[in-house]
């Protein structure tokens, strides 16, 4: 296909010769320390959901201290339904009493996805009354409750030497 002639005074080519798409490594690099989108656009009647790349490091904390109580919870579940306790999950009950590695893997990973989506839609209204943001902080407080509570449980049967 022929270019059409240019108007006097313009230059035919003005781009460099360089192709900035095959720095793929530098991009990440460079995006990964100097994000663009720290914060929702100023036209939010555009989109309702507002995207940012990135992220607050409490939320960070967050997620790592849900997912290190997943993993203490799912031992303490291993433990407590080797001494008789019954897993009152519906969904995580059939494969509790199977095999306990699946268990254990199918559970940190379903944790570790649902943190995933979660930190994505951090800024987001869940059911446009809360942010995302607060229910991850509501995850972390009920996960500290279930452990203290199986340590009790544990604690409690007395022959189980715990702590």
């Amino acid at each position: 296909m022929e270019h059409s002639p240019q108007p006097p005074g313009f230059e035919s080519e003005r781009r460099h010769h360089a192709d900035r798409r095959r720095r793929v490594w530098r991009s990440v690099w460079y995006g990964s320390f100097n994000p663009r989108r720290r914060s929702p656009s100023r036209r939010v009647d555009d989109s309702r959901f507002q995207w940012i790349d990135w992220h607050s490091a409490d939320l960070l904390a967050v997620s790592i201290g849900i997912l290190l109580l997943s993993a203490a919870d799912a031992f303490l579940t291993a433990i407590l339904l080797v001494h008789g306790a019954a897993e009152e999950n519906p969904v995580m009950a059939p494969l509790a009493y199977g095999n306990i590695a699946v268990f254990t893997a199918l559970k940190m990973g379903m944790t570790g996805a649902g943190i995933v989506m979660m930190v994505f839609l951090a800024r987001y209204r869940f059911m446009r009354v809360i942010r995302v943001e607060y229910v991850m902080y509501a995850i972390l407080c009920i996960y500290v409750w279930l452990v203290a509570y199986e340590i009790w449980m544990l604690r409690s049967a007395g022959d189980i030497p715990l702590l």
